[in-house]
C-alpha cells in the first residue's frame, strides 16, 4: 500500500497547480563507470598500475556552459576500493603554473582542478575539493548551494586525504612549453559518506559529482605567471572547462552534476541505466529555478506553465505547487515508482517512499 503524507496532498495555504513542460527537454548529464580495484594505489601523480591503465577515460571536458570547445584538453578517471575513492585527471597545458602554497587559500585564483560530490543527490550538504599544480588544497563543506543561502564550512577538512601532482614539463618557467599536469587524488569513504543517508561505500549505485577545471589567461610580469587584466585594469575572467555541462555559470547547481556509478566488477562495464525517475527531478529542478527566481510572484510563474505539457516515455508528469506558512514544496508522483519526489523551497530534495 502507498501511503501519502498529508502535509504534501493537503493544499493547506494558497493553490496547488499542476505545471507543464518548461522549455526545451533537458540533455542527460554525463555518466561514468567507476569500477573496484583491488590492488594499492600509489598517489604519485602518475597512472602507472594497471588498475589506472584498465580504467576508462571520460569524455573531455567541455565549456561549462555546453557550448565552447576548450583550448585546451582535459578528461579524468575514477577507481575506488574499500578504503577510497580514487580519481586522476590528465590536463593539457604550454604553460604550467601556480603561486599559492597555503591550504585553503582562494586555489581557483590558479588553474585550478576541482572536484564536487553530493552523494543523497538532494542538492545540500555537499562537499567541494580544489588543487592547484603545487598540490595546494583547499576542501570545503556546503550545507546549501549559494542560491540558498548555505553555509560554507571552510575549516571543514578531508582526514586521510593523499593527493599528488606530476608535471610534463617545468613549473613556473616562462623560458620553455610544457606538455601538461596530472592530478592523483585518494579520498577516504569515511569522511565522504559522513553528510549521507549510510557510511559505507555505494556499491553498485550511482552518486552525483562533477569537475571543473579553471583556466586563467597570464601576463608575465618580471618573468612571473600573473592572471592577465583587462585595459579597465581588472583581471579578465576565466574559463571554466567542467566534465558535465552546468547549461549556465554556476558549478553550485548540484542537480547538474553527472551520475558515478560504483561497479563492484573490476570489467569495463560501459553503461548504467539513470533511473526514469532522476529525469522527473531534472524537469522538477527546471520548474524550481523558475520559482526561485520568481519570488514573491510564484503563483503567477505557475500560471504561466499550465497550458504546456511533459511527457516522460509516453507517460505523462504533473508537477504540483503547495503553498504554507512555513514555505512553499514542489512535487510530484512519479508514474514509474509511485515515489513521492519534492523539492522544498530551500532546494532540497526528499522522496517519500511507495510501501
Amino acid at each position: 500500500m502507498f501511503k501519502k503524507s498529508s502535509i504534501f496532498f493537503g493544499c493547506l495555504i494558497g493553490v496547488c497547480f499542476i505545471a507543464g513542460h518548461i522549455g526545451s527537454a533537458q540533455k542527460a548529464p554525463r555518466q561514468y563507470i567507476a569500477n573496484k580495484t583491488s590492488e594499492p594505489i600509489a598517489i604519485d601523480g602518475n597512472d602507472n598500475e594497471n588498475s589506472w591503465k584498465n580504467a576508462s577515460w571520460s569524455e573531455q571536458f567541455i565549456d561549462i556552459e555546453g557550448k565552447i570547445q576548450p583550448k585546451y584538453p582535459t578528461r579524468m578517471k575514477m577507481l575506488w576500493d574499500a578504503d577510497y575513492l580514487y580519481f586522476f585527471a590528465q590536463m593539457t597545458e604550454p604553460h604550467v603554473w601556480a603561486s599559492l602554497k597555503q591550504r585553503d587559500t582562494v586555489i581557483f585564483y590558479n588553474n585550478d582542478f576541482e572536484i564536487f560530490i553530493d552523494p543523497d543527490g538532494d542538492t545540500h550538504n555537499y562537499y567541494e575539493f580544489e588543487m592547484n599544480a603545487f598540490n595546494t588544497v583547499w576542501d570545503l563543506f556546503l550545507t546549501k548551494p549559494y542560491r540558498n543561502q548555505g553555509k560554507v564550512i571552510d575549516s571543514w577538512d578531508i582526514q586521510g586525504l593523499k593527493s599528488a601532482v606530476s608535471v610534463a614539463g617545468t613549473i613556473n618557467d616562462s623560458s620553455d612549453k610544457d606538455t601538461g599536469w596530472n592530478v592523483e587524488i585518494a579520498i577516504p569513504w569515511a569522511v565522504i559518506t559522513e553528510a549521507g543517508s549510510s557510511k559505507l561505500p555505494p556499491v553498485n549505485q550511482f552518486w552525483r559529482i562533477n569537475f571543473s577545471r579553471v583556466n586563467w589567461d597570464f601576463d608575465l610580469v618580471d618573468g612571473r605567471y600573473m592572471r592577465k587584466k583587462g585595459a579597465d585594469g581588472k583581471f579578465l575572467r576565466e574559463y571554466n572547462w567542467v566534465w558535465s555541462p552546468q547549461w549556465v555559470i554556476n558549478m553550485h547547481e548540484p542537480e547538474h552534476w553527472g551520475y558515478v556509478f560504483f561497479s563492484d566488477d573490476s570489467a569495463d562495464k560501459k553503461v548504467f541505466a539513470i533511473p526514469r525517475d532522476e529525469e522527473i527531478k531534472w524537469y522538477m529542478y527546471r520548474y524550481y529555478r523558475k520559482l526561485l527566481k520568481a519570488k514573491e510572484n510564484i503563483e503567477e510563474a505557475v500560471g504561466e506553465l499550465l497550458n504546456a505539457s511533459k511527457e516522460i516515455d509516453g507517460s505523462p508528469i504533473a508537477l504540483r505547487f503547495e503553498k504554507r506558512l512555513s514555505g512553499w514544496t514542489l512535487w510530484s508522483e512519479s508514474p514509474f515508482s509511485g515515489d513521492i519526489l519534492m523539492i522544498a523551497e530551500d532546494g532540497e530534495f526528499t522522496i517519500e517512499k511507495r510501501e
